[in-house]
């Protein structure tokens, strides 16, 4: 495991669109701090889970290294063979640890540090010197850079003068209105990834999306090019195994004529 294992994927028949799948394994550490010691082995999840189809690992480690920790980080780098992408907030702890990892990708997410998960997107206008400075020191060591936000149309065209590469839409508005009226829960984020398109921003979604609401909100934004899953595909994962639960995510993110 010492080494770095790169993996090939296999693209799918044409007629497919397919979305990426990020793994969140936040939840997997949660589950080892517990009772202390590595089981579960948080470096060995990832390695299976992207042996089980998932195109890339999130993690979001938070400063009181409440699940992942900043070791778990520069552990990760070592066997991510697919996209590795880490969320958090800028913080100057955070963008040293970042710089020196050297991820694929970058999410970077308002969460004071009591946050007990994330519950808003940036207000990119107000904090538009911050995260500019902060984008372009990421931009300069060729990471990605992805912010976090909501659905405000005019808080996505700031987002895009930052400089950022892509946004991450905050979906658990959708999720939690998905059973009541899905049409309706879905056109603000149609209208978001329009507009993200119009300023040629990267489109990543993400927060309580799981195998009820994945499949249509995929269908219904079709320049959506990644989402992040933890929490439900971790909790699914119990029931249902770690690689068939991937399998059925990916199955949900397939789609086309």
């Amino acid at each position: 495991m010492g080494a770095k294992v790169v993996f090939f994927t296999f693209a799918y028949h044409t007629q497919f669109i397919m979305v990426r799948l990020s793994v969140n394994i936040n939840k997997v550490a949660t589950l080892r701090n517990s009772r202390g010691g590595n089981v579960p082995d948080l470096i060995q999840v990832a390695f299976d889970a992207e042996r089980f189809g998932a195109q890339g690992i999130t993690v979001h480690p938070r400063p009181d290294e409440r699940h992942v920790r900043y070791s778990d980080v520069y552990a990760l780098k070592k066997v991510v063979g697919t996209e590795f992408n880490i969320e958090g907030y800028p913080s100057t702890d955070f963008m040293k640890m970042v710089i020196e990892v050297k991820p694929d990708q970058v999410t970077l997410v308002p969460d004071p540090p009591n946050a007990l998960t994330s519950n808003a997107g940036w207000d990119a206008k107000k904090n538009f010197s911050f995260l500019e400075e902060v984008i372009k020191e990421f931009t300069k060591h060729n990471i990605r850079t992805s912010v976090f936000m909501e659905t405000e149309l005019a808080q996505i065209e700031w987002a895009a003068k930052t400089g950022a590469n892509r946004i991450e839409l905050y979906t658990e508005e959708y999720a939690t209105h998905y059973k009541v009226n899905r049409e309706k829960a879905i056109e603000p984020y149609v209208k978001a990834a329009a507009k993200a398109k119009e300023c040629s921003l990267g489109l990543n979604a993400g927060h309580d999306l799981s195998l009820e609401n994945l499949k249509y909100f995929s269908e219904q934004i079709p320049n959506l090019q990644e989402v992040s899953i933890g929490h439900a595909l971790i909790a699914d994962a119990l029931y249902l195994g770690l690689e068939n639960t991937i399998q059925l995510y990916l199955r949900q993110l397939r789609h086309g004529s």
